[in-house]
């Protein structure tokens, strides 16, 4: 039986910043030298091609003795790595190479087929053309043909050595040993147990040998420099990252959940960097002069990733549960629960520190098969035993709660069921242990560590994600206030951004984790992104063919198009169109027409980064004529009257219009329709082709001036120049009436009962029509009042008595 892989090669972001560092610095020097040498030749297609053939014949050749010898799993991840390197590149020359088929076929297309037979000869140097272009199309249609075969050589190769992984990984975790609770398991333990030791005790000669000459003179004072560097790490690192986060998150963050989110992530970081350093610094002064011999440094190497590892676990733990600052908590946990679990996450940090130096240890000294499975039963017990404690505690936490009558807090279901795989892991590795299947309770417990790191860690990214799209975008911060500003958006938009933006990063982050989970079942991100590739990268809409790369690349652009688009649109509405002479229905018109213009581009750019052809768009616009022909009639027929509109302009944004029994203020014009605002505030939306084919009346687009028309009766005795003089002063003082053209009072009629004058005024807009009207008859009326001028004659009414009854009749009196 294997020893199961340690989960300590997962981490390594400390050892790459370090390698970055180094090569930043070491490649001062080699820029700072001149360069001499001359870059050799790029490959052609043939070498490229015998290149990849060698490389994939030596990985076929490899992987026969591997199906005759088993090996290992790192080998074998290897020659994975190296097919899939293989067929990368394949796809790569083959996508190279097609543009210039393309090119070349075009250029025997142009030159036309060759002359029959009995045809006149063509000339010479078309000849020779055609001929020199055959030759290259036959060469490279055959190298596309070899690149196109490697690559499906290379993407079969890669699969076999994915089923064999599979099979060595379930035979390994199928592998039944003897039972710790028999009689054989510790017979076996006691023989083996002195080769054991003997192999320990020479690992650990070495390493006192290597301690004792790096701490001879030459060798003492680097050591003795950087274990107090990593001294000082440990004592004071920690509280000085924290007070100093403290003070740029008290200056620079906003008020509101960011802080706590980021304040959680900087204490996870720094645990671990503070720790991996130090880890690193004694490394460093251990083999400053190299010391440590190959196996020894890369032993050593091998601890600092494990307790860079292990630290990320305590840090992250430490982090979640913040038991000093309730304040910083980011778990719902009450105070009595956190402080039963606060050493918790140090104790899975030493717990997978242990794992991770045992299982390197057990790989250097070469132990037994009966030493290792006796290492690996008793880890994967500690391990699950704290998960199981853990568990525990939170049950017990929630019971107290319970009987205390507080009201428990509601847990995700996501929780529920991770609660549940730790405890269904839990009783897994103990059976396993007991009934002798010790791999897989060892890979159960570095699972478990493996899982609730991933998790803890996404846990703390969702929230920290959740909380930066929230402050930056949040409408009454002052990021979203200045977006606001900067680019006209409306306090909804910027918080649906903020949501969408928030459920695309989750997204995004939740599949990262469920790969790193997967990273133990033979799924890794390279093997998940291959996989993900095959299956969308031959998906086809008709003749378009899509591809996530094309489909992400054209998002960008038509996102990115409709931005530059957003901004052309104000900078000429605000900036550059009010400072022309133009009228305000005009430079809207402008606007709206250039908005329309450039969505239809930026819809074409978006379609030419999706690689959409001729043949794509004829398709599509074969099947929108379809649509159009049977429900889209009325709506094209309204964005064409709108075009209409705004080209020609019989009707503007400003005009007062009259169609039908609707009259008013036209306030925009859409693609659609028109948005016309009534007399009482309220809108009426027409569409665009009634405006086109029916009669509208335009009140304002000849003049913009209005006309005031007052008809009064007046009786027949009444003096007409002294009354037309009162109206003409009341015309005149009315400081709405324009001069020009001077208001006039006509007599209109004469009638038997009475003369009627037309009084016209004109003011400055036909909107203020009806305010006039009433103001000057309120004056008129008043004028003609206190100069006993009647609109009216007194009726007399004569009344008559007749006979009675007795034949006495009364007398006449006439009554007013």
């Amino acid at each position: 039986m294997r020893a199961m892989p340690s989960p300590s090669p997962r981490l390594s972001v400390f050892q790459a910043f370090l390698l970055t560092f180094l090569l930043v610095l070491g490649s001062g020097a080699a820029w700072a030298r001149p360069d001499t040498d001359h870059t050799p030749p790029a490959p052609t297609p043939a070498q490229t091609l015998q290149q990849l053939g060698d490389q994939l014949d030596s990985v076929k050749d490899a992987l026969k003795d591997a199906q005759k010898t088993p090996a290992g799993d790192t080998a074998l991840g290897d020659l994975r790595t190296r097919a899939m390197q293989v067929q990368d590149q394949a796809r790569q020359l083959a996508d190279s190479l097609a543009p210039q088929m393309t090119a070349l076929q075009a250029q025997v297309t142009v030159l036309g087929p060759p002359p029959a037979k009995g045809a006149p000869a063509e000339a010479p140097e078309v000849a020779a053309q055609r001929r020199q272009l055959d030759k290259a199309e036959t060469s490279l249609n055959a190298q596309l043909v070899q690149a196109r075969s490697l690559n499906l050589d290379a993407l079969q190769l890669v699969s076999q050595i994915t089923g064999l992984r599979n099979d060595q990984f379930q035979a390994r975790l199928a592998a039944r040993t003897d039972t710790p609770l028999g009689h054989a398991f510790w017979s076996d333990q006691a023989d083996s147990l002195p080769n054991d030791m003997a192999r320990f005790r020479r690992l650990a000669s070495r390493w006192s040998d290597a301690w004792h000459d790096a701490w001879q003179p030459p060798n003492r004072t680097p050591l003795q420099a950087f274990m107090l560097a990593a001294l000082l790490l440990l004592a004071a690192g920690r509280w000085a990252l924290h007070r100093l986060w403290q003070h740029v998150a008290a200056h620079w963050l906003p008020d509101g959940h960011l802080r706590r989110s980021a304040m959680a992530t900087v204490m996870a970081l720094s645990t671990t960097l503070v720790i991996g350093l130090a880890a690193q610094c004694l490394h460093m002064g251990i083999n400053w002069n190299d010391t440590l011999d190959s196996d020894l440094d890369a032993l050593a190497a091998a601890a600092v990733r494990i307790v860079c590892f292990a630290a990320l676990i305590a840090g992250l733990g430490s982090a979640m549960l913040s038991a000093r600052h309730t304040s910083w908590r980011l778990l719902p946990l009450s105070d009595l629960a956190t402080q039963r679990l606060r050493a918790y996450p140090w104790l899975l940090g030493g717990a997978a520190l242990l794992t991770g130096l045992t299982e390197r240890i057990i790989r250097s000294i070469g132990s037994s098969l009966s030493a290792t499975v006796l290492l690996h039963a008793l880890l994967a017990l500690m391990v699950s035993a704290l998960i199981g404690l853990v568990l525990l505690h939170l049950r017990h936490a929630r019971r107290e709660a319970d009987a205390s009558g507080d009201t428990p807090t509601r847990r995700p279901l996501w929780v529920g069921l991770l609660s549940f795989a730790a405890a269904l892991g839990v009783v897994t590795c103990w059976l396993a242990v007991c009934t002798g299947f010790i791999a897989l309770a060892f890979f159960v417990a570095v699972q478990m560590l493996w899982t609730g790191l991933v998790a803890a860690s996404l846990y703390l990214l969702l929230q920290l994600v959740a909380d930066l799209f929230e402050a930056l975008l949040s409408p009454r911060g002052r990021s979203g206030q200045r977006l606001q500003a900067g680019f006209d958006l409306a306090p909804e938009t910027l918080e649906q951004a903020s949501t969408l933006l928030t459920g695309i990063s989750r997204v995004l982050l939740a599949l990262l984790a469920l790969t790193l989970v997967l990273v133990p079942f033979d799924a890794g991100p390279a093997e998940l992104a291959q996989r993900a590739q095959l299956l969308f990268g031959g998906l086809k809409l008709g003749q378009l063919k899509i591809e996530p790369g094309t489909v992400l690349g054209a998002i960008a652009v038509f996102v990115l198009g409709l931005v530059a688009l957003r901004v052309l649109k104000r900078w000429l509405g605000e900036q550059l169109l009010p400072k022309t002479t133009m009228e305000p229905g005009m430079r809207d018109s402008i606007v709206t027409l250039l908005g329309y213009l450039g969505g239809v581009l930026v819809f074409a750019l978006a379609l030419v980064a999706l690689n959409v052809n001729l043949q794509s768009i004829a398709w599509i616009a074969s099947a929108l004529s379809v649509g159009i022909g049977f429900g889209l009639q009325a709506v094209v027929q309204n964005f064409i009257s709108g075009l209409i509109l705004l080209v020609e302009r019989p009707v503007k944004v400003g005009d007062w219009v009259s169609l039908a029994d609707v009259e008013g203020d036209i306030r925009r014009i859409n693609v659609r329709a028109t948005e016309i605002q009534l007399g009482d505030r309220s809108t009426m939306i027409v569409p665009n082709s009634q405006l086109i084919t029916q009669n509208v009346r335009n009140v304002t687009h000849s003049s913009a001036q209005g006309r005031v028309r007052i008809l009064l009766p007046m009786p027949l005795s009444t003096d007409a120049d002294a009354a037309r003089q009162h109206m003409l002063e009341a015309l005149h003082t009315h400081p709405s009436t324009l001069e020009t053209p001077a208001p006039v009072v006509r007599l209109d009629d004469i009638s038997v009962s009475a003369m009627t004058f037309s009084i016209v005024a004109y003011v400055r807009s036909p909107r203020e029509v009806s305010g006039v009207k009433s103001d000057l008859l309120f004056d008129i009326l008043k004028r003609l009042g206190a100069a006993n001028l009647p609109l009216s004659t007194p009726q007399s009414m004569l009344v008559r008595r007749l006979r009675d009854d007795d034949g006495n009749t009364d007398a006449a009196s006439p009554t007013t």
